[in-house]
């Protein structure tokens, strides 16, 4: 964070993993998704000067209202909650799903958490991704947290660029333009664009960008890898085809969880 000039950040808690379906079953998975959050707790809470917590949890699992209400309580997690839809196979064309979710970002609005949210479905599972679930989204989720912010990663994407990315980006940019009052506290994050696959698309990734506005952009880096130290990923974001004015201004957007 001191090689890129950043002063506060949001550290995401990986605590979804153990509920993957992806991977094999794993014994006590509860257990291991409080010790995932606890440990993100653990670290923020040694630089709560410069770092928040948010709580990470598969939304389709039994224990999620509990954990949700766990991490509500503990003070370097209470900020927000991380979900991922395609470690978690959330599928926004199962009504079981979106009803689940619903009432997950409910409880997250309820308790003041902002909601971090990788939107694209299951790459493994080919689930599919673009305007059709973009608009359930919008229409179905957004509406039960409404009083806090939520952030879609990656521009939708989920590492590539494909043209589906595209019109889930059309979907939202078109809401904004309305302007639509669920899009009010609505955010994107850039996280992956240092990615092969973005660097291949950047002019699709900076129309994207300024379809929305960079006032709802927001930079992050992405997983563990050395390349996407945040350093090595403001880089990458600085060789997007956008002006210095507009790389300025995503560089100024700040999180609202980050205000305070």
């Amino acid at each position: 964070l001191d090689a890129a000039a950043i002063g506060r950040a949001a550290v995401l808690s990986l605590g979804y993993q153990f509920g993957n379906p992806n991977r094999s079953a794993v014994e006590d998975e509860y257990a291991k998704v409080r010790a995932e959050n606890d440990w993100t707790a653990q670290q923020v809470a040694s630089h709560r000067d410069r770092l928040i917590g948010f709580c990470g949890v598969n939304p389709l699992k039994d224990y999620t209202e509990e954990e949700i209400r766990r991490c509500a309580g503990e003070p370097s997690l209470r900020t927000g909650l991380k979900l991922h839809f395609g470690n978690s196979d959330v599928q926004l064309d199962d009504p079981e799903h979106v009803v689940k979710v619903k009432a997950v970002f409910a409880r997250a609005n309820a308790a003041g958490m902002a909601i971090a949210v990788h939107l694209h479905g299951s790459v493994n599972r080919k689930r599919p991704h673009g305007a059709r679930q973009a608009r359930t989204f919008l229409e179905q989720l957004l509406p039960a947290a409404l009083d806090v912010t939520v952030q879609i990663a990656h521009l939708t994407s989920a590492g590539g660029w494909e043209s589906e990315v595209d019109e889930a980006m059309g979907v939202f940019a078109d809401a904004i333009r309305r302007p639509d009052p669920r899009t009010r506290r609505l955010y994107f994050d850039i996280s992956g664009v240092g990615l092969p696959e973005w660097q291949k698309h950047a002019p699709a990734v900076a129309t994207c960008i300024r379809q929305v506005g960079t006032d709802r952009v927001l930079f992050g880096s992405d997983g563990t890898a050395d390349f996407m130290r945040p350093v090595e990923a403001w880089e990458a974001c600085r060789q997007l085809p956008l002006t210095v004015m507009e790389t300025a201004a995503v560089a100024a957007t700040v999180a609202p969880y980050l205000r305070a």
